[in-house]
């Protein structure tokens, strides 16, 4: 999950959704196809792995403008999917999808040996979100879609699309491999026939040659780090002038802070420097918040000379994204810990232990955030923005000699804290087992302005087990939500 949209589409954002129940089939020509980038591909079969990920070079290719509006009404639902035709929305039908991350069996393939030989059948979900390129000379320079589908467990809606004239790569969404040996094959790659029905996507079976070969171990070494790790590779927001003076908090839009209950949550003997403490147990958790619009949270910070504090200022703008005013709202600190490095804004959100009850307190930690538009939780709400230019902390969370920063947090995105970051813990070696409530608070000071204030705060029951050394955590599920 990366601490993963472009203010022009957000007129997308607040389009009026007319549903109409969706014929049994497209009536207009396919507007959708498959197209092939080469004949021939090369896979690499790593010698630790069960098989090889099939990147065939196919994209999706749209000739008119696709886009698809997913939403789930609670989280005891699942998403409901609907297709732009026109002017309105059509609802497609129920359990199109059970989640967020794509198509299910959205492409059908089929592999063949150098003799003709079907040795591999596979259905593949495929996600209709990524960088897409622009392929008909007249076509919009600007992808307004979002570049990845949401991995967050608490996700709400998002929005799918291709603009009229671009390509998306059709990459498997579903981590399948497929166990092929070294050798040369054939591909056959088509459409599942009722996405060709209900998307209007053409029929044609696309054949790429591929050749499977066996990497050494020498070429596949490291992986990824995961998001959150340095703030020094550029792309900053521009923060403005440091104010005069304070005016009053103008009219107009305001953004709506929500906490999203915790997750991920799991007993570890890792404390927050990283190292392996045999005698303690931390309990771990990953935590979100998120913005559920109108407006844009934008806050600039402006370092006191020779001082690791910076005055925080929050901005504030109209429907129309002109700036309208701004007020003071606390401080930024610089934050020296291995795992941030980079500039906190106090008082963005707090964490808390309750008894069962949710009477009394047992543990306590009130924490500081670089912001930053980190995962999509709700991409048809007013306002959003589906492509922000900060969704990680080469954003905005700065350097340790920054004179000023700009930190902000788009409609419809949430920024998560992972479970493996300083802070993300409670030290629960002294805690009797039993139920207990965590309690993820947004803007608890109230310093941020915003449209409401009654849903900042978000618990999630767990109960603690097991004996010292091996602890234990459930977590209660929230609706169709297991016990992350």
């Amino acid at each position: 999950m990366s601490r993963s949209l472009c203010a022009g589409l957000s007129g997308l954002a607040v389009f009026s959704l007319a549903v109409a129940p969706i014929p049994p089939a497209v009536a207009e020509a396919p507007s959708l196809r498959l197209v092939t980038a080469t004949g021939n591909v090369v896979a690499e079969r790593d010698p630790d792995d069960s098989g090889v990920a099939l990147d065939l070079g196919l994209h999706l290719a749209a000739d008119e403008r696709f886009e698809l509006r997913v939403r789930r009404a609670s989280y005891d639902r699942l998403p409901e999917v609907h297709r732009r035709v026109g002017d309105r929305y059509e609802k497609l039908p129920d359990g199109l999808v059970r989640d967020f991350s794509g198509l299910p069996g959205f492409l059908q393939v089929t592999v063949k040996n150098k003799r003709g030989k079907t040795v591999k059948r596979a259905a593949q979900k495929f996600c209709p979100a990524g960088v897409a390129n622009r392929y008909q000379r007249d076509a919009s320079p600007v992808d307004t879609y979002p570049q990845s589908c949401p991995a967050h467990p608490f996700t709400l809606g998002t929005v799918w699309g291709i603009p009229r004239g671009w390509a998306l790569p059709v990459i498997p969404a579903d981590d399948k491999l497929l166990d092929l040996k070294p050798g040369k094959y054939r591909v056959e790659v088509s459409v599942a026939e009722k996405y060709r029905r209900l998307l209007g996507v053409s029929g044609e079976t696309r054949t790429v040659g591929l050749t499977v070969r066996a990497a050494s171990n020498e070429e596949h070494g490291g992986g990824h780090m995961r998001r959150r790790l340095s703030a020094r590779d550029g792309g900053a927001l521009e923060p403005g002038l440091r104010p005069s003076t304070v005016a009053p908090v103008p009219q107009g839009p305001k953004p709506d802070l929500r906490a999203l209950p915790a997750w991920d949550i799991r007993v570890s003997h890792l404390n927050d420097r990283g190292l392996f403490v045999r005698k303690r147990d931390y309990l771990r958790f990953s935590a979100t918040v998120w913005n559920a619009g109108p407006s844009r949270l934008v806050v600039d910070g402006f370092r006191r000379e020779k001082s690791d504090v910076m005055d925080a200022y929050q901005y504030f703008y109209d429907a129309n994204g002109v700036q309208t005013g701004y007020t003071k709202t606390g401080t930024f600190e610089w934050e020296p810990k291995e795992g941030h490095e980079h500039w906190h804004f106090r008082d963005f959100a707090a964490y808390r232990l309750l008894s069962a009850d949710g009477g009394r307190v047992v543990r306590g930690r009130k924490e500081a955030f670089c912001l930053a538009n980190t995962d999509q939780i709700d991409l048809t709400v007013e306002g959003a923005n589906p492509r922000p230019e900060n969704t990680d902390l080469s954003s905005s969370c700065g350097e340790s000699t920054s004179v000023s920063l700009r930190q902000a947090l788009e409609p419809g995105s949430g920024d998560t804290y992972e479970h493996s970051l300083p802070g993300q813990s409670f030290d629960i070696t002294k805690i009797p087992n039993g139920v207990y409530r965590l309690e993820v608070a947004a803007n608890p000071s109230r310093r941020l302005v915003e449209t409401d204030l009654t849903d900042n705060v978000a618990l999630r029951r767990i109960t603690l087990g097991g004996r010292p050394g091996a602890r234990t955590v459930k977590v209660a599920r929230i609706g169709m939500i297991n016990g992350h």
